[in-house]
């Protein structure tokens, strides 16, 4: 199928559209979504059920066809794509360990075959930070740096307004940056000490535990560790919990750590933070940015942030990955 491609925005036309990809290990979600930021319809896939990747994409070009029809849409800028391990350079998704389907899977060109409009692939936190650039808190920056704290922990960079790369497309993955050396954590990647093994759903499910060790009498010790989450400590927190409170001093501790670190390469104008762990709020915030401050380079004078993400969660991947194409 071939669908009419816009060739650019201009004051000439109306409202222009295209097509937001968010690939995670449990659930695709794909979006309509205007140049103006506007969700204007989505259609949800369990990425789980997908062992083949032709079969993936078949099911996504369905879709984006189903999508357009229904809302009487016949030309699209193109298609952004937020994938893990997302390849920007070569338009390919890489191994990525959350997927059923494995290796090197061309998704760009198996969707070109089909739907012969400009497709993006990159990573999932590339695609939220440039989503908050265009259309979020850090509308008119040139200079950002954001941490995605969720199942994992990513990373996505802009510098003088444009993402970063580097030589192979997979710059940025700051959750694999080593934070503490001699660390007993292995992370999914293979090595230990990553701050995704800190600042990530299993890496504050792990502190908290580690923490009722000591003191098993408190009360979120009655609660079987396979059903702790980062957001009953939180709110255990917010009640005074003391274990609670120590888990999301320690994770903002680390967490402020990292952010000192982004800063020694990138020297952004904020930071942001997004995802589910950075829901837990001030909880988290005080002591990641007491720490950011305690850490950072003296040279950095000037006060950079820490914000949270200001698109709304549930829509914030979408309008990611569809502003590349704009």
């Amino acid at each position: 199928m071939k669908i009419m491609i816009r060739d650019s925005i201009d004051g000439n036309s109306n409202t222009f559209f295209s097509i937001g990809i968010d690939i995670g290990g449990t659930n695709t979600d794909i979006g309509l979504v205007s140049h103006e930021g506007i969700l204007n319809a989505r259609h949800n896939l369990k990425t789980t059920q997908y062992f083949d990747a032709q079969l993936f994409v078949n099911d996504i070009v369905s879709v984006i066809c189903k999508l357009m029809s229904e809302n009487n849409i016949e030309k699209i800028t193109g298609i952004g794509i937020g994938a893990p391990c997302g390849n920007f350079y070569e338009g390919t998704i890489d191994d990525a360990k959350n997927l059923n389907f494995r290796g090197k899977t061309p998704l760009k060109k198996m969707i070109e075959t089909q739907l012969h409009v400009p497709i993006v692939v990159t990573n999932d936190a590339n695609a939220a930070v440039y989503g908050e650039m265009i259309y979020g808190g850090a509308k008119g920056m040139k200079d950002v740096v954001m941490f995605t704290l969720g199942t994992g922990v990513g990373g996505g960079i802009i510098i003088d307004g444009k993402l970063l790369y580097g030589s192979d497309g997979f710059a940025g993955e700051l959750g694999h940056s080593i934070l503490v050396p001699g660390s007993n954590r292995t992370c999914t990647c293979g090595s230990k000490g990553c701050l995704e093994m800190y600042a990530s759903i299993r890496g504050v499910v792990q502190t908290c535990v580690e923490l009722l060790e000591q003191f098993p009498e408190n009360e979120l010790a009655k609660i079987p560790r396979e059903l702790l989450s980062p957001k009953i400590i939180a709110d255990a927190a917010d009640k005074g919990n003391a274990v609670a409170i120590e888990t999301y001093r320690k994770t903002g501790e680390w967490l402020g750590i990292a952010l000192a670190n982004a800063v020694v390469f990138s020297s952004p104008e904020a930071i942001f933070l997004a995802g589910g762990i950075a829901k837990a709020g001030e909880i988290l915030l005080k002591p990641t940015r007491e720490s950011f401050a305690k850490h950072k380079l003296f040279i950095y004078k000037n006060d950079i942030p820490v914000l949270m993400s200001r698109l709304n969660e549930n829509e914030a991947a979408i309008l990611g990955a569809a502003s590349l194409v704009f």
